[in-house]
């Protein structure tokens, strides 16, 4: 839930996610769908908390969770509702964006988070700072990523930004699997500040996820790096309306 990539795509965009976890953590569970108030939603589910960092309704509209809004914060446990669980309350709803701003939040219920919000065609970056909410519409018709400003520095989101934009310079029209590549590899060999980081064996990523959403259908690809499995999900999407440039 740390690194979030979104691009535009032929016929499709394509987000893609990185979780960098505490390795204490228990693993969680491969993606699968599971069946809520608006419909099926689908994503690999946190098993200690419920929630989750990356999800897809069968409406077509998808949300990905990063920790913290603008800057880092300092972490004031426990929280009433874990990030995961709000994300998945926002999306079960036609209309995750209005769901987000009414949201009841304070500053002892919900830890400061970044969402990623592709909803009916449209890309949102919504913040919840601890106090106020912040939302803005992103150019769907670029690419964009963002980095955890609870692990990376600004100075370090930048880096990653240039890497990012050096990547597209050689991959001007990537695909899925080229998406994920970067993903993997994306760095200049700094372990700790890599795409796929790791710091001292306790905080590490743990996870890739990208999903590629297009008019009918989208594919969840879920990349276990501890456990060395992969697994392919696709949900067929239960609208007819979504068109791609």
């Amino acid at each position: 839930m740390c690194t979030v990539s979104f691009i535009p795509a032929a016929g499709s965009v394509i987000i893609t996610s990185n979780r960098d976890e505490k390795l204490v953590r228990t693993p969680a569970l491969a993606p699968a769908a599971y069946l809520h108030k608006t419909g099926f939603i689908t994503y690999p589910k946190d098993a200690e908390a419920g929630g989750t960092w990356f999800a897809v309704h069968e409406n077509g509209n998808a949300a990905v969770l990063l920790n913290g809004a603008f800057e880092k914060h300092n972490s004031q446990p426990p929280y009433k509702t874990s990030r995961g669980l709000v994300l998945l309350d926002i999306l079960d709803s036609k209309q995750p964006l209005q769901q987000f701003l009414q949201q009841a939040m304070s500053a002892t219920t919900v830890e400061p988070f970044t969402l990623i919000l592709w909803q009916e065609q449209l890309l949102y970056e919504c913040r919840w700072d601890g106090s106020e909410k912040h939302y803005v519409q992103k150019d769907n018709s670029r690419p964009h990523i963002w980095s955890s400003v609870t692990l990376y520095d600004a100075p370090i989101r930048q880096q990653r930004e240039n890497w990012f934009r050096q990547w597209l310079q050689q991959c001007p029209q990537p695909q899925q699997e080229q998406a994920i590549n970067f993903h993997s590899f994306g760095g200049d060999g700094n372990i700790e500040n890599d795409l796929v980081m790791n710091r001292g064996n306790t905080l590490s990523t743990v996870s890739i996820t990208s999903l590629e959403i297009g008019c009918k259908k989208a594919n969840m690809m879920y990349n276990d790096l501890v456990g060395g499995s992969q697994q392919l999900k696709q949900v067929l999407l239960n609208t007819s309306s979504t068109q791609y440039a």
